[in-house]
């Protein structure tokens, strides 16, 4: 039988690593996982994993694939080049290209291929993807 992902299992497919920030549908228990945000359902961690990266297109300019998977896997625990190439195929685009998080149809499609690579798959129909999106966005 295989295991479920931790990703999967705290409904935050995109690891956020826990912080001060108080997220949007966070558990209030938080004791199951030490270093990972736990949330009340995978709608809550998919919005929140949008809003991080609405924040690095907004707060740090961040414009690419390379760039946003730079920040949010950093080289030091992640082969990052490689993600940044999986995400950027998944967005049919080639990881310097300019991608933009505001429109929802890009969000809506680099959501998948993030949960993808942090969970080993992406259990998750569109309509959950595309509802998380509609509530980042708001």
């Amino acid at each position: 039988m295989a295991t479920i992902p931790r990703g999967i299992r705290n409904h935050n497919p995109g690891n956020i690593d826990r912080t001060t920030e108080r997220w949007q549908g966070m558990a209030t228990d938080q004791s199951s996982d030490p270093r990972f945000v736990v949330f009340t359902g995978p709608v809550w961690g998919l919005r929140a994993l949008a809003k991080v990266l609405l924040s690095y297109q907004r707060k740090y300019n961040l414009r690419t694939p390379a760039a946003i998977i730079g920040r949010w896997a950093p080289p030091v625990e992640n082969d990052t080049g490689a993600y940044a190439r999986q995400v950027a195929k998944a967005l049919g685009v080639q990881p310097g290209d300019q991608i933009d998080l505001q429109d929802a149809r890009t969000l809506e499609r680099i959501l998948p291929a993030i949960v993808a690579h942090e969970n080993g798959h992406q259990p998750y129909p569109e309509a959950l993807i595309r509802q998380a999106v509609t509530l980042a966005l708001e």
